[in-house]
Formats: structure tokens, C-alpha cells, sequence
């Protein structure tokens, strides 16, 4: 379903196109917000989607910078639900928006207390003290987190990043790990990990980091990233195997030259930005 004309839509286009929005995590605040106004005097007849309506014009207004408009939907809809954490953490969501950031701790972790198996109010107590640039507190809380929820991926892959940023190598590439435990046929969580074992270096991680991007290729042929990460990583390891010679250095050598063959337009485009960064 797809609309080039938001003023020439029924108010049941309006609705449903709001669905398709929620149901496809598109934000699009001015135009929710827009269109928002067009079914307020309808909007009591919704029944129970009014208040997914109502949540995701909260966020709209946030996006927009739009605080006390976001405010008075919030308090409106803690009058109907008092003590709602989920009315709550739209309250923290303001609060954060507003850079706010300790008055938005303090209510997130009222919310925690209440209910420890909130994993929003967590992950967005996380998100705050990463904004704040705190990212050794970051780590700990999220490594908590994981404690408790051990199958969220998107917190393995945060983490991840947030332990590059502080440089922890090894630490992030066990999050890549499990990444691939998580999905081990996504090319991509094996590149990334070979990215990783690459930056580390030394013999050891330069071969595992040969053996991942092999495999993000078998996986994905057309992935360019894991054909210039091979390339590189082979001819490093070419000259790492001269003294030691045989097998091993004949390998490496022929996956450098199929890699160049397969990659051969965009690694010149990357040797070329290479040199001029150079």
C-alpha cells in the first residue's frame, strides 16, 4: 500500500496507512503528525489502536523537537493509566529527548525496580549514560543486561561497538561470536568478526580472519567488503609465511589473486582512496 497524496485520504486511508507506518518501524514524524489531525474527531471510535495511534504520535513529536506537545499526550494518557510504566517510559523517552538525562534515570529506574525484567527501560538506561559519553558505564550496565537476556542480539552487536570504541579487541570479537552463534548463514556477522580478528593482528587472528571472510563470501559472493578484507589479510599473511614457506604460503597467495580477480574494479577504487589518504 503505497499513497503520493496524503490530503486526497479517507480517514480510514489515514488509519491504515498509520498501521502500515507502525507495522514497518517508520518514524516519519511530521507526517504522522499531519495526518494525526485529520482523525482526532474520530480518534475516541478507534478503540483499543488509539493508544498505538497515541504512541506513535508521541515519538513523532519527539522526533520533531515538538516536547510539549509529546508532554501533553503523555499526561493526558497518565490520567487514564496511572502508574503505567509504559506511560512511564514515555515520560523518561520526553525527558531524554529534552537531554534531561538524570531526571530520565530516575524515572527509568523507578521502572526497573518495579518490573527487572523490563528490557526497554534498561536498554534506554543504557542508551542515556551512551549519550552522555559514559561508555565504561555503558558496558557494565549492558553486560548486566545480558545476564538477563542472553538472546537479544541487537545488545550482543552494541556491545560489540561499544568495546571497539574502548579498543577492547578481543572482548568484542566474543560478542562477533556470538553474533554467529545467533545467525551463523548472515555473511555480514562473519565479515564483521573477520574485521575484528584483521585490526587484532599477529598470525593467529590474521588466519581466523582469512578463515571468516571466506566464509562471508561463500555465503554472500557479491559481498566486496569480505573480497578486500581476504585480499589484504592474504597478502599480509604472504609475507608473514615467507619464512616459513610450503603449503600455507602457496594458499594464501592464490586466495589473494582470486580475491583481486573477483573484486578487481571496486579494490582498485579502494587501493586508489588508500594512497590518496596516504
Amino acid at each position: 500500500m503505497s499513497y503520493n497524496n496524503y490530503e486526497d485520504l479517507s480517514r480510514n486511508e489515514i488509519i491504515d496507512l498509520l498501521r502500515q507506518w507502525r507495522d514497518n518501524n517508520e518514524r516519519k514524524g511530521e507526517e504522522v503528525l499531519t495526518l494525526f489531525d485529520t482523525i482526532i474527531p474520530v480518534f475516541n471510535k478507534l478503540g483499543s489502536e488509539k493508544y498505538l495511534i497515541l504512541e506513535q504520535v508521541i515519538y513523532a513529536a519527539l522526533d520533531c523537537h515538538y516536547y510539549e506537545t509529546a508532554m501533553w499526550w503523555i499526561m493526558l494518557l497518565n490520567m487514564e493509566f496511572p502508574g503505567s510504566l509504559r506511560v512511564m517510559r514515555y515520560k523518561a523517552a520526553c525527558l531524554e529527548a529534552e537531554e534531561k538525562y538524570d531526571e530520565a534515570l530516575e524515572i527509568l529506574d523507578n521502572i526497573i525496580k518495579s518490573d527487572e525484567t523490563n528490557a526497554a527501560a534498561r536498554k534506554r538506561r543504557i542508551c542515556i549514560l551512551k549519550a552522555q559519553g559514559l561508555i565504561t558505564d555503558a558496558i557494565k550496565e549492558l553486560v548486566d543486561y545480558l545476564k538477563k537476556f542472553m538472546s537479544d542480539m541487537e545488545a550482543w552487536q552494541e556491545l560489540s561497538e561499544l568495546y571497539l570504541q574502548v579498543q577492547e579487541y578481543s572482548k568484542a570479537a566474543f560478542c562477533a561470536e556470538e553474533l554467529i552463534l545467533h545467525q551463523p548463514h548472515n555473511h555480514l556477522m562473519h565479515q564483521r568478526l573477520a574485521d575484528i580478528r584483521y585490526t587484532m593482528g599477529g598470525m593467529e587472528n590474521m588466519e581466523l580472519a582469512k578463515s571468516y571472510y571466506c566464509q562471508a563470501i561463500k555465503l554472500n559472493p557479491d559481498n566486496t567488503r569480505a573480497l578486500l578484507g581476504l585480499f589484504l589479510v592474504t597478502n599480509a599473511l604472504v609475507g608473514q609465511y615467507k619464512s616459513a614457506g610450503g603449503a600455507k604460503r602457496s594458499e594464501a597467495w592464490r586466495l589473494s589473486q582470486w580475491a583481486q580477480r573477483s573484486a578487481a574494479p571496486d579494490l582498485a577504487a579502494a587501493m586508489l582512496t588508500l594512497a590518496i589518504t596516504d
